[in-house]
């Protein structure tokens, strides 16, 4: 838990105390009543809470809409964190990417790039890519494959972060092969 989760947990404490000191306070006399009826609010709340969170860990609320169409298009959603997110297979393992016009190449995590089969052992790290954090190294490498849906590239270039990365990002150097990039009511469109 970091200060600002902290602060966040304090806040929301701080506010149901004044809010149970308040019930209480205008119950008259009436405790035991006003307790049993926070007492099934509580139970109401809690379990929407629960559906919600299991219905959403079951992946009936995928992170990611993506739809790949046949006739050489991807559509993405705008997730609630205001990016879009792609899943690509990358030398055969999915790694979901985030979709970033800002990014000139496409660029690994440590992590995804040893899920996708590259041995960071034997990287150099001798570039650099200026990021919001600043500076940062980078090691070129080729991807075998990169797979969205039917649509497969061989042998793209990327790099892989040297420093600590949430996730990976899907730059220009991919984007650049798409005829078209459009963005409409909440919805990115790659068009081949």
């Amino acid at each position: 838990m970091d200060h600002s989760d902290l602060l966040r947990f304090l806040y929301l404490g701080l506010v149901l105390v004044a809010v149970v000191w308040g019930v209480l306070a205008s119950s008259r006399g009436r405790v035991g009543k006003t307790l049993r009826q926070a007492g099934a609010w509580v139970v109401i709340f809690g379990g929407t809470v629960l559906a919600v969170a299991s219905y959403q860990g079951a992946g009936f609320l995928p992170f990611q809409s993506q739809t790949t169409l046949s006739d050489g298009r991807i559509e993405l959603a705008l997730q609630p964190d205001g990016h879009y997110y792609l899943t690509a297979l990358v030398n055969d393992v999915p790694i979901e990417f985030v979709v970033d016009t800002g990014a000139t190449q496409v660029v690994l995590s440590q992590e995804d790039a040893r899920r996708a089969g590259i041995h960071l052992d034997g990287l150099r790290f001798i570039g650099t890519a200026s990021t919001a954090n600043g500076l940062v190294r980078t090691a070129p490498v080729h991807l075998g494959t990169l797979q969205v849906g039917d649509m497969i590239d061989k042998n793209l270039r990327a790099v892989v972060n040297a420093g600590p990365m949430e996730g990976s990002l899907l730059g220009m150097s991919y984007l650049s092969r798409f005829e078209k990039i459009e963005i409409t009511r909440g919805r990115l469109i790659l068009t081949r």
